[in-house]
């Protein structure tokens, strides 16, 4: 029975990953720190000038003592901070080195396995296939070119300009031929009579009788 929450997620985090994960956060952390200390020493030189208005001139001086011991810490944290961002950026450089060699190896790989299908003496063998039919081809092509003599070439196009004479004259005299159609009656029609007229005349007919 399969786990019903799923296969678990493999990691695909590595030890170079978590090596260079390591060093951004210690930069991170020196970083913070260089913030801290040059927010003390802004307000360390403020309270010293403080201290030389009110007078307390050795207060001040013992300030400022601190904050020049500060202010060198703060410096080497800089060459500190330049250090790992460099190994930071080495070490991802490197990830990408072998990136490309992973993928060089891959293209190895494959392009052997290519070689390995296609066999030299195959590919010979279907070079030479093909030049054969190339030629074969040719010779027939010349053979056929040359079966015709110039007499026969010329009369192959005096026949063909006759059919094309015939075509070109069957298509001028094609015309509609004359039909003999009666002619037009000229006399008029006698107009129909009446229905109305027809049982009066009827009756005429019979008291003649």
């Amino acid at each position: 029975m399969g786990n019903i929450f799923g296969k678990k997620k493999v990691s695909k985090v590595t030890n170079h990953d978590k090596a260079v994960l390591q060093v951004k956060n210690q930069r991170d952390k020196l970083r913070q720190y260089q913030q801290r200390i040059e927010k003390k020493l802004q307000a360390e030189r403020v309270l010293a000038k403080q201290l030389i208005t009110d007078g307390k001139k050795e207060r001040a001086k013992l300030l400022l003592r601190k904050k020049r011991f500060q202010e060198q810490l703060l410096e080497k944290t800089d060459g500190q901070l330049e250090n790992l961002e460099r190994m930071i950026h080495d070490l991802e450089f490197s990830q990408v080195e072998l990136q490309v060699l992973d993928g060089l190896k891959v293209g190895n790989e494959a392009l052997k396995k290519v070689n390995d299908m296609l066999n030299v003496e195959d590919v010979e063998k279907i070079l030479e296939e093909t030049r054969e039919a190339v030629d074969k081809q040719k010779e027939i092509d010349e053979l056929l070119s040359g079966v015709l003599t110039s007499e026969d070439e010329e009369a192959v196009e005096k026949e063909f300009d006759e059919m094309m004479a015939l075509e070109e004259g069957a298509g001028d005299n094609m015309e509609v031929e004359n039909v003999n159609l009666p002619d037009v009656p000229t006399d008029e029609l006698p107009e129909p009579e009446k229905e109305a007229e027809k049982p009066q005349k009827k009756k005429i007919a019979v008291a003649a009788e």
